[in-house]
């Protein structure tokens, strides 16, 4: 295919206490009165007070929605769109990481199409644009607030169902880097690794091409720079700052390009055992990524050279084995669980995991299609 489509946010405010300059860009989409949707953690911690110091500021009136909870849930986005209609908003302002702002993208899609959430599993379901949605994240990791998928755990199923969906992209999103100072340790590795697994998916997949490859490069080569200085000193703004630079690179890279079977397998994880999503998309990265650099080998090369590696006369499985052994390093350097049993499960069901991994909407976009058997090898080098 030689078309391409490129979707990104219409306005995009990023950069070290941008979340002041917001005011003008909120203001012209004309909301009455926004949901905001958050979580208990971003209230209490006084985060998601910031933002609405400035919807106060501009006189925007607002409703306060602080039930997400992590891996949303149908029921979840549900009661946060009966709580949009109770009280009469016409748009959303999402403040969080990956769990907040899925859940604004759902709320905003049934509003202006209808129907229970479940029905928008899969690529482009809805017909009309999703209310409109000012999404300021609060975490370098998931760049959700600048791409057109969204995940809801089905509690029933017990699955994580993808979303793809052009009409779920925010109107505004931001990224200050002063709403991540601080973050715990943890999440700041774990969502960090989950933008390094959304860049490096994003280069070997077979949908990707000369745009989505240079934003993706240029996103791996900041986080390898910057992502242990967060998580070593979460008070580093400077490190913070050029983390978000990578999240809204990486996002608009896998946002266009696609991304594979680490995010499939991963998303098992969250749905079955309601895993973190950034730590399983780490520990899976590089199992994974051995098994694509034996079929596309020379994807890896790039990959190595904007990390440091000098390729000159090397082989490309040579480039691979340095990427693979880097990203590695990188875990065990910012603190990623290497074993399922760390996370408390202790006897996954590998078959059921195995299964809905090959159902899940990123699987189509890795550069091989594994059998179960061998998707069920690679769950057991977690175990």
């Amino acid at each position: 295919m030689s078309t391409h489509v490129y979707y990104v946010p219409p306005v995009n405010v990023m950069g070290k206490g941008c979340l002041q300059e917001i005011g003008p860009y909120v203001r012209e989409l004309n909301l009455k009165k926004a949901l905001v949707v958050t979580d208990k953690f971003l209230v209490q911690s006084g985060i998601a007070g910031k933002v609405t110091t400035v919807l106060d500021e501009i006189g925007l009136e607002y409703a306060l929605y602080d039930e997400v909870k992590p891996n949303p849930t149908c029921k979840n986005v549900h009661d946060g769109y009966d709580f949009l209609q109770a009280n009469g908003c016409d748009g959303l302002i999402s403040i969080g990481g990956g769990s907040p702002q899925d859940t604004a993208k759902a709320i905003g899609i049934i509003a202006t199409n209808g129907g229970h959430i479940s029905q928008y599993e899969g690529v482009h379901k809805s017909k009309n644009k999703a209310l409109p949605i000012v999404a300021v994240n609060t975490t370098a990791g998931t760049s959700a607030e600048v791409t057109i998928n969204y995940v809801i755990t089905d509690e029933e199923r017990k699955v994580k169902m993808v979303m793809v969906d052009k009409n779920s992209l925010a109107s505004v999103s931001v990224n200050d880097p002063e709403l991540m100072v601080g973050k715990p340790a943890p999440l700041t590795a774990a969502t960090g690794m989950d933008a390094l697994t959304h860049a490096i998916e994003a280069l070997v997949t077979p949908g990707a091409y000369p745009v989505t490859d240079a934003t993706a490069l240029a996103a791996v080569e900041l986080i390898f720079g910057n992502l242990a200085r967060t998580v070593t000193d979460g008070r580093d703004i400077e490190a913070r700052e050029q983390m978000v630079y990578a999240i809204f690179l990486g996002g608009l890279a896998f946002n266009n390009a696609g991304l594979g079977y680490v995010h499939a397998m991963a998303h098992q994880l969250g749905g079955v055992y309601d895993l973190p999503h950034g730590v399983c998309n780490a520990m899976l990265l590089p199992i994974v990524e051995e098994e694509n650099a034996k079929v596309v080998p020379e994807k890896f090369r790039r990959i190595a050279r904007v990390i440091g590696f000098d390729d000159a006369d090397k082989s490309d499985k040579e480039c691979a084995d340095y990427v693979i052994r880097r990203i590695k390093e990188l875990a065990v350097e910012v603190g990623i669980p290497t074993k399922l049993s760390e996370l408390g499960v202790s006897d996954p069901d590998l078959d059921l995991l195995a299964e809905n991994s090959m159902k899940d909407a990123c699987a189509p976009g890795n550069p091989f299609i594994p059998t179960k058997e061998e998707v069920i090898v690679m769950f057991e080098k977690i175990v």
